[in-house]
């Protein structure tokens, strides 16, 4: 019996300990994972609340933020209260102030100086050789006024003495503009294109041969799509107003159709002019320089001609692509004598400019040649626009019993455009004359060489 009870001790004892070690370990693994998972949620609280404390500094900084953005706005508010009412200023050349309510102003101007020289045949007796001018120097102010209104008033400086050049009111409602005053009446392409966008210094001969210049009176346009339309009555020059000799009236017409076609810009234009001279002693009489303005001797002259009224026509051809242009015109004028005969006289031209910087072309716009805008100016580190010209001028003061004379001209410029607003122009010209107005040894027909050069400003 008791050898059963130490068997049974015996083989017990190895089950509780082990029974006593299995309820150990677990116990004992719990105790572990409590502490682990203590010690994760504290670093987890740590965490919370470190993004809590940064929570709190990013509301801080956007609370600044936008007190700074208030401020700021306040200050803005405060800056647009204080320049209420201040004109705009832009530049174009000059400075220009646009006001509220439609007011603008602006001072405009240019400066033309030219010099160069004449060659003729000897014998003729004339001053040639060197010569410069001053050959515009003048100075205005331009600008826009409530309800449709403008002014433009410019004088020229460039004789010594001060001459009114435009001087005028307009008023524009859409496509339609009205312009009373001193303005240019609407004569041809080449006349009506500024002298400071042309292509050679002087404009084509019979332009001035046929006495173009501006005149007092009143005109209107009308724009619409390719379509436009001049017309005005106008009377003298205001410098000649008050002169018995010189109380001229009469009307000009003018139309233009001007498309579009892919990078082609197209002008084809024609006009008609009626000037009644108002006086039975008038006369007319037109001569021309040698492709240059600073020696007054004119190797065509008709003479005086009675005459009671003149009656002209003119027909434009010009187009723009890219860096090449062309341009021409055709203009006839007929005088109405108390005599038998009622001459008709001619001029007209043809030329060709190229570009030969890249992306540069000649400006156009509203029926006239316009400014030149290099693309790659001094201003923008560039070397600015050459363009290169060449051109047939020709004029026949010959009709019937008035020997005038008459004039083939072959002309080529280069004109170099460092901005916008400079320009420097180097013209050559050969004039072959027929029945000259000043007799050579040779006699009355020859050739003449002209050379000239330019520096421009405008604004």
């Amino acid at each position: 019996m008791t050898s059963l009870r130490r068997l049974s001790v015996t083989a017990l004892a190895p089950a509780a300990l082990a029974i006593s070690l299995g309820w150990i370990s677990p116990a004992q693994a719990q105790a572990q994972d409590s502490d682990a998972l203590q010690q994760e949620l504290a670093e987890m609280r740590a965490q919370m609340q470190a993004m809590a404390s940064r929570i709190d500094a990013l509301q801080a900084q956007l609370v600044d933020a936008n007190a700074k953005a208030d401020a700021a706005s306040a200050q803005a508010a405060e800056a647009k209260d204080a320049t209420k009412g201040l004109p705009k200023v832009t530049w174009k050349g000059a400075p220009e102030f646009e006001g509220e309510g439609g007011w603008s102003f602006k001072v405009r101007g240019r400066l033309q100086a030219d010099a160069g020289s004449i060659s003729a045949p000897s014998g003729s007796g004339q001053d040639l050789g060197f010569g410069n001018e001053i050959r515009r120097a003048r100075l205005g102010v331009e600008g826009d006024l409530p309800g449709g209104f403008g002014y433009k008033f410019e004088t020229d400086f460039a004789g010594g003495d001060a001459e009114i050049a435009d001087a005028m009111l307009t008023y524009k409602d859409g496509g339609v503009k009205v312009a009373v005053g001193q303005q240019n009446n609407f004569q041809s392409l080449e006349e009506l294109t500024s002298s400071r966008f042309t292509s050679f210094m002087e404009r084509a001969a019979f332009t001035d041969a046929f006495n173009f210049e501006r005149r007092l009176g009143l005109s209107g346009e009308y724009a619409a799509g390719d379509m436009l339309v001049q017309a005005g009555a106008f009377t003298d020059n205001i410098s000649d107003i008050g002169n018995t000799t010189n109380d001229s009236w009469g009307g000009d017409l003018r139309a233009v159709y001007m498309p579009k076609f892919g990078n082609t810009q197209l002008h084809l234009g024609g006009s008609i002019h009626y000037r009644d001279l108002n006086d039975s002693a008038a006369s007319v009489r037109y001569r021309q320089r040698a492709f240059t303005h600073f020696s007054s001797t004119r190797f065509l002259n008709t003479g005086n001609i009675a005459a009671k009224s003149e009656t002209s026509y003119g027909a434009e051809l010009a187009a723009v692509n890219g860096p090449l242009h062309f341009a021409g015109e055709a203009y006839w004028q007929k005088v109405s004598s108390p005599g038998a005969v009622d001459p008709t006289f001619f001029g007209g031209y043809a030329e060709v400019g190229y570009f030969l910087t890249r992306g540069d072309t000649r400006g156009y716009k509203k029926g006239v040649f316009d400014r030149v805008k290099p693309v790659n100016g001094f201003d923008k580190g560039g070397i600015g626009a050459i363009q290169i010209n060449l051109r047939y001028d020709y004029l026949d003061l010959n009709d019937g019993p008035v020997i005038g004379g008459k004039q083939r001209g072959y002309a080529a410029s280069l004109i170099w455009t460092p901005t916008a607003y400079t320009r420097f122009m180097a013209n050559y010209g050969r004039m072959e004359y027929t029945d000259a107005a000043i007799p050579t040894a040779s006699g009355t027909k020859y050739g003449v060489d002209v050379f000239g050069m330019r520096a421009q400003l405008d604004f």
